[in-house]
């Protein structure tokens, strides 16, 4: 694992919202509006380009947490900023708090936690629960 950023740096994300990040289910949609599951996805994304710079070939990022505070809406063809902030790397954990906003209006904001593994160490980790 390379340690190639300091605490605060920051790494951002624009997400068009489309039709398929809308909030819906099984049973139809509930809102035309950019969906908590898919700004999650988003959120989670942002944290991960910190991942993808800092893993060596050998290794891979795996989600350890998200936490989510969805403030507005966002809606088809609105453009999210997501901004990703690395707050803290402990023991091959990347954590970032991030916004994401259209234009000044934050529509969410939360953290992300990911680790940096080796991919032998998570082939074994999912292989040993199936």
């Amino acid at each position: 694992m390379k340690i190639e950023f300091q605490l605060g740096d920051t790494q951002q994300f624009i997400r068009l919202v489309q039709q398929n990040d809308v909030a819906q289910f099984d049973s139809g949609t509930v809102h035309e509006v950019y969906a908590t599951f898919a700004l999650t996805r988003d959120a989670e994304w942002c944290g991960r380009l910190f991942v993808l710079a800092m893993k060596e070939d050998n290794e891979e990022g795996i989600g350890t947490f998200v936490e989510v505070q969805h403030c507005a809406s966002a809606f088809v063809g609105e453009t999210v900023l997501f901004e990703a902030t690395l707050e803290s790397v402990n023991e091959r954990e990347v954590i970032c708090r991030f916004t994401a906003k259209v234009g000044d209006r934050i529509i969410a904001k939360g953290r992300t936690g990911q680790k940096i593994l080796p991919k032998e160490k998570i082939e074994r980790i999912f292989s040993s629960i199936q």
